[in-house]
């Protein structure tokens, strides 16, 4: 059974008899409603749930146009609503979806098992305006209890080389205009211009109380997801708490689990990895995902 959602925008699959587990499944900065992956969860057994976080203009919901001191409150209702269906509560969620699961998962006890696809270790700033419809100055991604999360900052010196290449070797318009930029460097260059506040804006992930399941593509050329996950593997270990993760070298950003359709939507960007290596990350997470969900 599926229920369409309003306030926020959002799509509710339950499946045939009692949920094994209940997911909350965030989309990244994409903005979209993730309704594939919930009708996927639920054809398994979960009840799943996924929701516009930002850029919902509907009704009251007063959310920032763009990744903007996101308050992490706005998940709370869908949590609360899915935990009426099972106390196995999880968060899956992909990129700044990911980044949003596991802050979630650090302040959330009740959350068991937390799914972080092409993860950030860290908070960063701002994608887009908040709600005073401004992108600068530059703010936290996120808020928690009205306060701002600490972030790192990007580097505004910044530039993607390979289209400076192009432009360089005299390429015409029309080929520079099938060069998509790849913004790893920027974060790769932003962890190092910024490596004072870097520390402060660690995401707490020695914080989560269960299970933390991570994958990440070491083609991923939006930012640098393998990077990220190794770091909260290593921080995790050192309070001596398993992780379990998930690498496909030849991956790039977008995963695709078994029985999705191709995502769209977004940015236009380079994003890395093919669709076959995609696809066989998907196939790989998959396993660990049913496992961590119960849904074997």
């Amino acid at each position: 059974m599926e229920r369409i959602l309003t306030r926020p925008a959002g799509v509710l699959s339950l499946p045939t008899g009692r949920p094994r587990c209940v997911v909350l499944v965030l989309s990244g900065s994409s903005g979209r409603i993730e309704t594939d992956r919930v009708r996927l969860l639920a054809q398994h057994g979960a009840a799943a749930l996924s929701l516009r976080w930002f850029g919902d203009v509907c009704g009251d919901t007063r959310q920032p146009p763009g990744i903007c001191e996101v308050p992490l409150e706005t998940f709370t209702p869908a949590l609360e609503q899915l935990a009426g269906y099972s106390d196995h509560l999880a968060v899956l969620g992909a990129s700044k979806g990911a980044e949003a699961a596991l802050l979630l998962a650090a302040h959330d006890a009740r959350i068991r098992t937390v799914a972080a696809l092409s993860p950030s270790s860290v908070v960063w700033a701002n994608v887009g305006p908040g709600l005073d419809g401004q992108e600068s100055p530059p703010r936290s991604s996120w808020t928690h209890a009205g306060t701002a999360l600490p972030f790192v900052p990007y580097d505004q010196a910044w530039h993607d080389v390979r289209t400076t290449a192009a432009a360089t070797m005299g390429m015409t318009g029309e080929a520079r205009t099938q060069k998509l930029p790849a913004f790893r460097t920027l974060y790769e260059q932003s962890l190092i211009t910024f490596a004072a506040q870097v520390p402060a804006a660690r995401i707490p992930v020695e914080l989560v109380r269960g299970d933390v399941l991570l994958s990440a593509g070491g083609d991923d050329q939006v930012w640098p997801s393998d990077v990220f996950a190794q770091d909260i593997v290593t921080r995790r270990a050192a309070h001596g708490q398993a992780t379990t993760c998930v690498v496909g070298a030849a991956a790039g950003h977008r995963l695709q689990l078994p029985g999705e359709l191709l995502a769209s939507g977004g940015a236009a960007m380079a994003r890395g990895g093919s669709r076959e290596a995609d696809q066989e990350l998907g196939d790989q997470v998959w396993p660990h995902l049913a496992n961590a969900l119960r849904l074997r």
